[in-house]
Formats: structure tokens, C-alpha cells, sequence
């Protein structure tokens, strides 16, 4: 690292046990993230400030002002623009040591084992149950970390699936693809502006303690934040054995 990074990190450098080591690890770090909308967003930004090296972001969508209400990345003057090139934008304005590739593509099976394959955390900032399932499949494909989260209303969950652990679960053993439930979109039922700023920066937590190696993740537990009432509830997540993408896989 150079001085002045030694400089703008210097806060997570105090850190025990994250230190000089574990800051380096995330200098050198590959976050893919899917969704550059509310959560990703957060996740985004809290990333970059941390010092993430790269970060590829994909998104197919623009900036709309309705956005504008939970989207902190997002400004007015972009309005119309791929969300990915605003996202790129404002990371750039905070850490410009970061590099963001911005792929505005909707995220395809293709597209995402490729790019999980060259990640070292996957955050699913997406909005979607079909990518969702696709991007948990890259990412046991490929044993890449994924850090999960959704909101929607008032009420928000994240968890952690990682396929390099032996009994970690993944996304399917929670949500079985052929049978997904309703979806709901943000459009139709709202969503609390700081709701998905929460999710987002746990989400960013998370996927920096797997990068550095410390602590201990939410991996094999839901969280389920009720934020009306900020209530935390947990659940704890099997791996089934029968799961269509994981089970006997070894993952």
C-alpha cells in the first residue's frame, strides 16, 4: 500500500485482528456485485471506502427518479443514465484507487459464471428470484462466497451461502427453485428509504470479514430484520441433501 492508503485505511489498520494483513487482502480483493439499486448502492459505497480494489457491478437498469428516495449513489443530474455508470460514478468520486468495471447487461446465466469465476465475494444485490437462483448456481459452481439480501416494506433478511465450507447451505436449500414464492417488487408495495441502506452495509460487512479472513459470518443463518419495530430474528439454515443445485456436491 501506498502512503497515502496507509493513510485512508488507517482506521481499519487499528483494528485487531483485521490490521495491515487483513487490509492488504482487501486492497487486493474482487467483489462481483449484482444490482446497483438500493442495496447495492450501499454495499458499493461501503466497499470502496473500505478499499476493495476492483469491483464489477452488473445492472441492466437506469436511473429513475423514484430511485432517488433509497439509491444513495444515484443523483438527480443522472437521472436516465445505466445505473452501473452512475454507481461508477460516485465510487470514483470516494476512492478513485478502486477500479469498477461497469457491465450494463442483465445478468444471464452466461454472463454470471464468468464473472463469479473471477470474484473472490459475490454480493446478490439483485431484485429477482430467476437471477437470484442463477447466481447461487455460478457461485457453488465456481465455490465463491455469496452474501444474499433482500428488502422490501419494512421488513429486510440477509444471510451468507458459502459453498467452501462442507455443510454450508446454499440459496436453493432455502428457496427451491421449482418452487419460489411471490414475488413482490418495491414498485408495487414501497420500501423504507434506510432500510435498504442497513441491508446494504451489512451485506458489505459481511463480504469483508470473508475477504480479510476474521470473524465469524452469518453463513448458515438468516437474518430477518423487522425494521417498523428494529427487531433482529434469526434462523438457522440447513443444507438439505436433496437440493437441486447443492446436494451431493460436497459443497
Amino acid at each position: 500500500m501506498t502512503d497515502d492508503e496507509l493513510l485512508r485505511y488507517s482506521r481499519h489498520i487499528l483494528l485487531d485482528p483485521l490490521g495491515f494483513e487483513g487490509q492488504q487482502r482487501i486492497v487486493a480483493s474482487r467483489v462481483l456485485m449484482v444490482g446497483a439499486g438500493g442495496l447495492g448502492c450501499a454495499a458499493a459505497l461501503y466497499l470502496a471506502a473500505s478499499g476493495v480494489g476492483h469491483i464489477t457491478v452488473i445492472d441492466d437498469d437506469t436511473v429513475d427518479l423514484t430511485n432517488l428516495q433509497r439509491q444513495i449513489a444515484h443523483t438527480t443530474a443522472r437521472i436516465g443514465q445505466p445505473k452501473v455508470a452512475s454507481l461508477q460514478s460516485s465510487v470514483a468520486e470516494l476512492n478513485p484507487s478502486v477500479r469498477v468495471v461497469a457491465l450494463a447487461q442483465r445478468a444471464d446465466p452466461v454472463l454470471l459464471r464468468g464473472q463469479v469465476a473471477l470474484a473472490d465475494v459475490v454480493l446478490d444485490c439483485s431484485d429477482n428470484f430467476k437471477t437470484r437462483h442463477a447466481l447461487n448456481a455460478a457461485c457453488v459452481q465456481q465455490r465463491v462466497p455469496l452474501v444474499s439480501g433482500a428488502a422490501l416494506g419494512f421488513d429486510g433478511q440477509i444471510s451468507v451461502f458459502d459453498p467452501r465450507l462442507a455443510q454450508s447451505p446454499c440459496y436453493a436449500c432455502l428457496y427451491p427453485p421449482h418452487a419460489p414464492p411471490a414475488e413482490t417488487r418495491c414498485a408495487t408495495m414501497g420500501v423504507l428509504a434506510p432500510l435498504v441502506g442497513i441491508l446494504g452495509a451489512t451485506q458489505a460487512a459481511e463480504a469483508l470479514k470473508l475477504i480479510s479472513g476474521i470473524g465469524q459470518t452469518c453463513n448458515g443463518r438468516l437474518l430477518m430484520l423487522d425494521a417498523l419495530q428494529m427487531e433482529w430474528h434469526t434462523i438457522r439454515i440447513r443444507r438439505q441433501d436433496d437440493c437441486p443445485v447443492c446436494g451431493g456436491t460436497g459443497c
